[in-house]
């Protein structure tokens, strides 16, 4: 059987990358990463599946309560917290968009003052810690090793969604019947 893949689409702003089901990578291994950027000069983007149990205030002291999880964004700048949101940027002024209906960042002090207003749920912004970078060419070689697999999202709310258990599996079933067969493969062969 033929358990090789290939993915002809390429990389850009709000697709997602799919890491290789085969992969030892401890820290990508079955990764769904959300790109917020992609040029000459190179990449970044968010791990979505990569929650950790802390609360966000136990990492910001002034930051206030709010219901959600934080994720690990990626190994870079692990020590600064990075947000995604739905909220655009008439109310947080400076957000970058993504995607219709995704941003990046933004005021921070705007952010943390809807919050204390009760007017931002957690349905509307997702924190993460550090976050995925490539430099200049670097991603391209990663996809040429086929250490990623290039993925759309179908609604950029799926950015947003908290419910992350299979979320590997779900982008990788959508990406046709190879695939779909390739994510069902356990993480570690030995066990089979």
């Amino acid at each position: 059987m033929d358990i090789s893949f290939e993915n002809k689409r390429k990389p850009k702003r709000g697709r997602v990358l799919l890491s290789d089901p085969f992969s030892n990578d401890d820290y990508f291994k079955r990764s769904v990463v959300y790109l917020c950027e992609h040029h000459k000069d190179g990449s970044f983007g968010f791990v979505l599946n990569n929650y950790i149990d802390l609360d966000l205030f136990e990492i910001s002291k002034n930051f206030p309560k709010i219901d959600t999880k934080i994720s690990i964004g990626g190994p870079v700048q692990t020590e600064n917290i990075f947000f995604l949101h739905t909220l655009g940027a008439d109310k947080i002024e400076g957000s970058l968009k993504i995607e219709d209906g995704i941003f990046l960042g933004g005021n921070y002090d705007q952010l943390v003052d809807l919050i204390n207003a009760k007017k931002v749920s957690n349905k509307e912004v997702r924190f993460f810690l550090g976050y995925s970078g490539w430099s200049a060419n670097q991603l391209q070689e990663e996809l040429d090793q086929h250490a990623w697999i290039v993925a759309p999202v179908l609604n950029p709310l799926e950015v947003m969604d908290f419910n992350v258990e299979k979320l590997w599996e779900k982008f990788m079933k959508r990406e046709g019947k190879k695939f779909d067969l390739l994510s069902q493969f356990p993480v570690d062969l030995t066990l089979n």
